[in-house]
């Protein structure tokens, strides 16, 4: 299922561990009160275009959740990311160089070191991320700040898309983060806001439209 928690009592009218859960009482929850929690096959049938991130928030989703994305042909449009480097290197042993995984956060921490190297080392050969992007790194995903010192700024931005990986990064609420982060290049905003980072790329003239499935976007 395409849902972030692994019970239903946070934001559905329906209370219990969904791993403890029949399907069939699982599909009668409404998240706040009015929609179903999807399928992930349903989403990939439905947007058959769409790519699509997702992080598999357990290790007894990581198997079946590759089956899938195999069974449905979506290997080139599906990115995998986790906090746990032992999902993101199953992704990466199951699909090779046809996946798409986002950067463990030990290497994303490598990047950030990288980016802050200055003159001809800036442009050294790195064994690591070659090794890396054989194995399906596609992309650079993280929070605004990882920590206090190691934040989203042009310099790793620069870094990142030197070594090929676009950019992706949560939260993001605020339009004036949100500026500022279109601002040093980045490639993608998840946010629980989305009418407000819409309105965000509006006023950039950067947003392209979306429709439902069979419609055309204008």
């Amino acid at each position: 299922m395409a849902f972030h928690d692994d019970r239903l009592d946070r934001v559905a009218d329906a209370r219990g561990v969904i791993g403890e859960l029949p399907w069939s009482e699982v599909a009668r929850a409404r998240i706040a009160g009015r929609e179903p929690i999807p399928r992930f096959e349903e989403l990939l049938d439905t947007w058959p275009e769409a790519r699509i991130n997702i992080d598999p928030k357990h290790d007894a989703a990581v198997d079946p959740l590759l089956r899938l994305i195999a069974r449905r042909g979506a290997v080139d449009r599906v990115c995998i990311g986790s906090f746990s480097a032992r999902r993101v290197r199953a992704a990466r042993d199951r699909f090779g160089a046809a996946g798409c995984t986002a950067l463990t956060m030990a290497e994303a921490c490598s990047l950030w070191a990288r980016s802050r190297l200055v003159g001809g080392q800036r442009r050294a050969p790195l064994r690591e991320r070659a090794r890396s992007e054989e194995q399906g790194a596609r992309c650079l995903q993280v929070p605004v700040a990882m920590n206090p010192l190691l934040r989203v700024d042009r310099r790793l931005v620069d870094r990142a898309h030197r070594e090929g990986l676009a950019v992706h990064v949560w939260t993001v609420d605020d339009p004036g983060e949100m500026d500022r982060l279109l601002d040093v290049g980045v490639d993608g905003l998840m946010s629980d806001e989305p009418a407000v980072l819409r309105s965000v790329l509006e006023r950039r003239g950067a947003w392209s439209g979306w429709a439902p499935p069979g419609t055309i976007a204008r």
